[in-house]
């Protein structure tokens, strides 16, 4: 893998953030894991790492839920980054009254959390998208995005002003709007619906490219087969931009009528679906184990963090919650070789400390508990990249 920038957190201080009244923790190396009893908070942890980071975090919890039941109704998320040698503050948080949240890096107030995605890259896998595979399509275009998201920036502005246009439209319909407003919103809608289609779809073939190299390292998890697919994409395979743009146009246009009895639309990249297949079976994700889709999603996670790395030119800071549980103990030791070998910063979360006994000597141990946080172990004194 080319060389990129490394990324790690040093430093994180957590203010009413959750449960946490005042957290404050420093870290030294690449793989970090959190231990404790179910309830007493290590998600939290990864959760205020992740709003350091565009978008609303690996909960998608709304700011002012996130806020400690009895403090001030505010809450902040402090962190000091080093990028490569060149250190950073970054801060996020939620003021009282206010109606979103702020972002400062070194003490100036950013324009959006856009800006965070210029310091860090974060990516998660959390047990909520155990389901994945099996759920409803817009769990995967969710994930789709956000994959998208970290490979190219604009991905999320992009996907938000789609969906407004999408809305917009669906207004109209409803209120009898004129056919030249109708066109004019249409044409928005094309514009961007393809463009939000091309970039999912470049997503899907750089990540496969990159599941079927990481499977020749011998790594012990399932190759996963991706395609992008839809009615959307079926129409318009092998057309240029410009020409899905005018298709899909002409789409619209026509399904005025169906659309309007609908109240949505019934066709377009807003119903496309990522679908993943266990290659080596043959047979849809969905239909295969429990245990076989966790295997698959962590071969997907890891492949998207060495693409992001390759992409962005940053090693990305992976959350992993509850990993190690359902691992045995060979894939355990093979994820952990894999994850410092990405050569970003990784922090998990397990019950037990015994779930990560084959933790590499570059990695460090809390105990989470009512009382705050505990180093129990440094296996050597490498710092973090």
């Amino acid at each position: 893998m080319p060389e990129s920038t490394s990324v790690a957190l040093r430093r994180l201080t957590l203010t009413d953030f959750r449960n946490y009244e005042r957290l404050d923790l420093a870290f030294s190396k690449p793989l970090v894991a959190f231990v404790g009893d179910n309830g007493i908070g290590k998600t939290n942890i990864l959760e205020a790492i992740s709003v350091l980071s565009a978008g609303r975090g690996l909960r998608r919890a709304p700011f002012a839920d996130i806020a400690r039941i009895g403090g001030s109704g505010g809450w902040s998320v402090a962190a000091r980054v080093l990028k490569d040698d060149y250190e950073i503050q970054i801060g996020t948080g939620l003021t009282p009254g206010e109606g979103g949240r702020r972002v400062r890096i070194d003490g100036e107030d950013a324009k959006s959390s856009e800006t965070l995605l210029d310091y860090m890259r974060v990516l998660w896998l959390v047990p909520s998208m155990d389901g994945l595979f099996t759920g409803p399509g817009s769990d995967r275009r969710r994930f789709l995005d956000r994959l998208t998201l970290s490979l190219d920036p604009s991905h999320g502005r992009r996907v938000a002003n789609f969906d407004k246009a999408l809305r917009q439209r669906n207004r109209l319909l409803e209120h009898g709007g004129s056919a030249d407003y109708l066109s004019a919103i249409e044409t928005q809608v094309a514009e961007l619906g393809t463009a939000v289609s091309l970039a999912r779809g470049e997503t899907v073939s750089l990540l496969g490219e990159t599941v079927k190299a990481q499977a020749a390292t011998g790594l012990p998890f399932p190759l996963a087969y991706l395609a992008l697919e839809g009615a959307f994409e079926t129409a318009t395979r092998g057309m240029s931009a410009a020409d899905r743009e005018d298709h899909y146009r002409e789409l619209l246009r026509e399904g005025r009528s169906r659309d309007r009895a609908a109240g949505r639309a019934l066709m377009g990249p807003h119903l496309s679906d990522l679908m993943v297949r266990h290659s080596a079976k043959d047979m849809p994700a969905s239909q295969s184990s429990t245990g076989e889709q966790k295997a698959l999603l962590i071969g997907l996670i890891l492949a998207h963090a060495e693409l992001t790395a390759s992409v962005s030119g940053m090693n990305p800071v992976l959350l992993l919650d509850e990993i190690a549980a359902h691992l045995d103990p060979g894939r355990r030791e093979a994820l952990f070789r894999r994850l410092l070998d990405l050569g970003g910063q990784v922090f998990m979360t397990g019950t037990d400390v015994t779930l990560f006994e084959a933790l590499p000597d570059e990695g460090e141990v809390f105990r989470i508990s009512s009382d705050g946080a505990e180093l129990l172990a440094e296996k050597n004194s490498a710092p973090a990249p």
